[in-house]
């Protein structure tokens, strides 16, 4: 059995892993001009995403500043900021930043968007998408 390359196409049941998560912010990022941003995407993070960070002198001085890399890293997109970067994420609003933390978590962590919940009328439990996405998306 030989060894598959990095460069060859994805075969089988890895050909249809997702890697990317849309997401809808509780909040939204506010641009310069004033427009509200909640529509983003979150890719899956890879061994270098969670490694580089841990030598940043940031994270030394302050180790919760790994969540600002880490989410620089994977968040791709909000709204029609192409370029998310650590600026981006250090103007989100706290209840943003807690929602995308807890979305790469479940997403890197627990391999799922999904949450169940409770309804606060009937006590009914039941499973949500964190993430947003249409229902039947994947």
């Amino acid at each position: 059995m030989r060894a598959s390359s990095l460069a060859e196409p994805a075969a089988g049941p890895a050909a249809g892993l997702r890697t990317e998560y849309p997401f809808v912010l509780p909040r939204g990022l506010v641009d310069d001009r004033g427009g509200v941003h909640r529509e983003g995407t979150m890719r899956l993070a890879t061994a270098r995403d969670e490694i580089t960070p841990q030598g940043d002198p940031r994270v030394r001085h302050n180790p919760a500043f790994l969540t600002v890399l880490l989410l620089a890293r994977t968040v791709t997109r909000i709204g029609g900021v192409q370029a998310v970067d650590v600026d981006v994420i250090e103007h989100l609003f706290a209840s943003d930043l807690a929602f995308l933390q807890d979305l790469y978590r479940r997403v890197n962590q627990q391999g799922h968007t999904g949450a169940e919940v409770a309804c606060p009328s009937c006590g009914g439990r039941f499973a949500v998408d964190l993430a947003g996405g249409r229902p039947g998306d994947s």
